[in-house]
């Protein structure tokens, strides 16, 4: 029963529409023939018309929504537009003006459909799931408002579109002059005069066109360059877990493919879909002035043209997308061999990783392939369809032209509207898909951008002193991409101000986790850290990542200088302090024997050094932060026993500093204050050396197996 009353209420206020605006063509009739009308006349009737239909509609519907307004807009503005359209084109004998007969109102109520049809398809208002945040529409007026900085380019960019468009389709009205005037009777001064004017609006479609293309490229550059400068940011601020769960090829691909996309969404596709769109309404106005019967035969064919593009565009896209993933694993697959090289030339797998690598090359040349197929259909069907138009558009043309019903230059004048018009068209069509996927991109973009990171980054805390006393409460923690895997189970530890504690117990049992949690890195299931008695997300994140340093087991080195490597993250890093840090960690006397010393290049990734030296520069980036908690894990592994008891009494004389470390020689847990054994996720023990030896338990049988390896 609603339903039937909202259909009623819907008829009922489409027919008062229509009677209200038959009434206010015929006023507009009666006004013109008393006192003429101009374009601001056509202006003001637009405005007048457009409150009347839309007070008719509030009172009908008891408001306005979104698609209606959006139509009645279009319908009361079009024969404005055209009047002032065809009064710039000197087109005075073809105005539709306020004055809307049956021809011109039937037109504009078509062109107004057609625009809302058109609007409503290609940026629904839902995405199919309910979710606000991805509608197309709200998508695309994000970007636009993202825009903003490049408002005064993007302007003078369309002013300079519609200078291009208005001088192009003046070239093509004085071609057909100049013919007229070269068949029929010579008059120079018209045939000058015709030339003249078709060369300045030459040299005015080129400067637009120009410029046009100039602005519109100059403001995607920058908006792309400051959403990739954003995206960004946005991604180093998220959590360890984050990339952990992404794949890391899917984050460079928003970076470098998807932010470009989004770019094209309100620059490139939107300059496009506006030059076409404006010159296949004006083609088709000046088509049907010159010949409404060769018009009717266009766009007859103009469906047929419509839907071979359509289908084409679905295969195009289907086949790019293949392309690309295709692409992706080919680089994928000569990555991995090229990176493991010395695994398969150890293993002689040379050829077998060639034929690996040769059928994903086949993968993407048999998709090449396929699409290269689909465009020659394309092309066939396309250009039969193009030669059929043009056979009728002559035969007609020249029966024309025979009973007096055109002229020559006109025919030839229609011929290139009617080229131009099929062109828009199937631009359009390509655009609108176009348009789509780079509003999807932008979706996976704002995704992003607008993810809050998972740890509570909003600590102020900053104290002058601290002193390094941490406790562990009742942690309970699982991996994010293995939630259902945990690590800590009521895990509670202390770790004392200024003495050095030592983690051992087999992989994979927590030992790391601590450190990672400490560095804050990934947030506890249950239970807190505490520091100074404080809990680790009261404190600034800046300032905690320089007083709880981090020394990995495999560092890495980022491309520069050892000099930069070491002062890594610190703005005001003076030699002195560099040098010193490298001193503490045992990498003073070798990094001096090189040629440049600290200018020495790491290469990428430390390559150039060796793993032992990438150990003691990862020591001494640390220490070069003066970190009042120092985490070492596993760094023994890479040093030498003299480098290892260098770099541990250097940091055992620095009194104040808490020191964790996680390590399996029996040296090193040995001259810990305290040693912690940690098994299936909790404390087994704790004590001293000499402690846990005299119980005789867990401990004594980790130390057996480690004296054994």
């Amino acid at each position: 029963m609603a339903k039937r009353c909202l259909v009623l209420r819907q008829v009922t206020a489409l027919t008062l529409a229509l009677c209200v605006d038959a009434c206010f063509v015929y006023a507009a009739v009666v006004v013109e023939h008393a006192h003429g009308t101009g374009a601001s006349s056509a202006w003001v009737f637009a405005l007048l018309r457009c409150l009347a239909l839309g007070a008719v509609t509030v009172a009908a519907l008891g408001g306005l929504p979104p698609v209606p307004a959006r139509l009645l807009a279009a319908h009361c503005a079009l024969p404005a537009v055209m009047e002032t359209g065809t009064a710039v084109l000197g087109l005075e004998d073809n105005r539709c003006g306020v004055v809307a007969d049956a021809r011109c109102w039937l037109m504009c109520t078509g062109a107004s459909l057609a625009a809302a049809f058109f609007w409503e398809t290609l940026l629904p208002v839902s995405d199919g799931e309910g979710k606000t945040q991805n509608k197309p529409r709200v998508l695309f007026m994000r970007v636009v408002r993202m825009y903003k900085p490049d408002y005064p380019a993007m302007l003078a960019a369309f002013f300079f579109l519609t200078l291009a468009v208005v001088c192009q389709m003046s070239i093509q009205f004085y071609t057909g002059k100049i013919i007229d005037n070269l068949r029929a009777n010579y008059l120079p001064n018209e045939f000058f005069s015709a030339l003249l004017l078709m060369g300045l609006y030459s040299l005015g479609s080129s400067l637009g066109a120009g410029c046009r293309g100039g602005l519109f490229t100059w403001a995607r550059h920058s908006f792309t360059c400051r959403v990739n400068c954003k995206l960004f940011e946005a991604l180093t601020k998220q959590e360890v877990g984050f990339f952990e769960t992404v794949q890391i090829g899917e984050l460079t691909s928003r970076l470098s493919t998807d932010t470009s996309m989004m770019g094209d969404t309100a620059c490139l596709n939107v300059n496009v879909l506006l030059r076409n769109l404006i010159k296949m309404v004006a083609n088709l106005v000046l088509m049907l002035q010159l010949s409404w019967q060769l018009t009717l035969i266009v766009l007859m064919v103009v469906p047929v043209s419509s839907l071979i593009q359509n289908i084409y565009n679905k295969h195009e896209q289907r086949l790019k997308l293949a392309i690309q993933n295709s692409l992706a694993e080919e680089k994928k697959t000569a990555h991995e061999i090229l990176s493991g090289i010395r695994t398969v030339r150890s293993f002689s797998a040379e050829k077998h990783e060639a034929r690996h690598y040769d059928n994903r090359l086949l993968d993407t040349n048999v998709l090449k392939n396929q699409r290269q197929t689909v465009r020659i259909v394309y092309l066939l069907g396309r250009r039969l369809t193009d030669l059929v138009m043009q056979v009728l558009i002559l035969w007609y043309g020249r029966l024309f032209i025979q009973r007096g019903k055109m002229s020559t230059g006109h025919l030839v004048t229609f011929i290139l509207y009617q080229s131009d018009l099929q062109y828009n068209i199937m631009a359009l069509i390509y655009i609108c898909s176009n348009m789509l996927n780079s509003v999807g991109a932008a979706a996976k973009v704002f995704e992003y951008l607008d993810r809050e990171p998972q740890i509570n980054t909003k600590g102020e805390l900053a104290p002058n002193q601290l002193q390094g006393h941490i406790v562990f409460c009742n942690l309970n923690f699982a991996y994010p991409k293995r939630p259902d895997i945990p690590v800590l189970k009521n895990f509670s530890l202390e770790l004392r101000a200024g003495e050095m504690t030592a983690l051992v117990g087999p992989s994979g049992e927590g030992k790391s986790t601590c450190a990672c949690l400490l560095k804050r890195w990934y947030e506890p299931g249950d239970g807190k850290i505490l520091l100074d008695k404080v809990p680790l997300e009261s404190y600034n994140c800046r300032y905690l990542s320089k007083k709880i340093a981090l020394v990995n087991q495999e560092p890495v080195l980022f491309s520069g200088t050892i000099g930069d490597n070491i002062a890594y993250g610190l703005d005001d890093c003076s030699i002195h302090t560099i040098q010193e840090a490298a001193g503490l960690a045992d990498a003073h006397n070798f990094i001096m024997q090189l040629d440049k010393g600290y200018d020495t290049e790491v290469g990428e990734g430390g390559s150039l050094l060796s793993k032992s030296e990438r150990q003691r520069i990862a020591v001494a980036r640390a220490l070069a932060r003066q970190p009042q908690v120092l985490i070492l894990d596993e760094i023994t592994s890479c040093l030498d026993e003299d480098s290892e008891n260098k770099v541990l009494r250097n940091l055992a004389n620095r009194l104040n500093q808490t020191l964790l470390v996680i390590a399996h020689r029996l040296n090193t847990i040995e001259k810990a204050d305290q040693i912690v054994v940690i098994g299936g996720g909790r404390v087994q023990e704790l004590g001293t050396h000499r402690e846990l030896l005299a119980k005789k338990g867990i401990y004594c049988k980790v130390r057996e197996k480690l004296a054994t390896n």
